[in-house]
């Protein structure tokens, strides 16, 4: 089964394709407003390199927001035609549940600019603090007195260094945990105070 992975949330277009749970191939790279330009050219380069037709595209999964307005925009747009053109299943998860490490206790962020941060803390396939917006100053103190916690994200608006994950596969991790949902009723999430 392939299933297709899309994430512009944030400053990097992210495209993968796998088959059967098996992630194949992708392409990561900062394409800071230009995702719109370069996504369906990077999913038909991937597929045309692995010789799989668009009517295989059994699912899709994407990463919702919160992140860049229009970002988050572009991968569910392409996303939700897919899943309607092709009749595949569709996922949505958080684009920052995707950025944690692994089992470890991840905090998990995303510039949302004017001094404030996303933020979601997980472990495994647990939400240990829902996805919000914080004050840059409020993350560096949560990161203080969590000492064991992973910062995970490009994270040097903070002054800090993130580790960076591949958003893909974490994805794929999750797949399992999640639900098929009608395309027609997918909606970004932004955030505001």
């Amino acid at each position: 089964m392939i299933t297709v992975l899309l994430d512009s949330s944030n400053t990097n277009l992210s495209v993968g394709i796998a088959r059967d749970n098996l992630l194949l191939d992708y392409v990561s790279y900062e394409a800071w407003q230009r995702q719109s330009e370069f996504m369906i050219v990077e999913l038909n380069k991937l597929l045309e390199k692995h010789n799989i037709k668009k009517e295989e595209i059994k699912e899709v999964i994407v990463a919702k927001g919160p992140g860049s307005y229009t970002g988050v925009r572009i991968a569910i747009t392409i996303a939700k035609t897919i899943a309607v053109a092709l009749d595949a299943k569709l996922y949505a998860v958080s684009s920052l549940r995707v950025q944690k490490d692994g089992a470890f206790p991840s905090i998990c962020v995303i510039n949302a600019r004017s001094n404030r941060s996303y933020v979601g803390v997980y472990q495994d396939q647990k939400i240990l603090l829902d996805d919000c917006i914080m004050k840059n100053d409020e993350v560096l103190k949560y990161l203080q007195d969590h000492p064991n916690y992973v910062l995970c994200g490009e994270a040097k608006y903070l002054g800090q260094e993130g580790k960076q994950t591949n958003n893909l596969q974490e994805m794929l991790n999750l797949k399992d945990s999640l639900e098929s949902i009608n395309p027609l009723s997918l909606k970004p999430v932004y955030m505001k105070d």
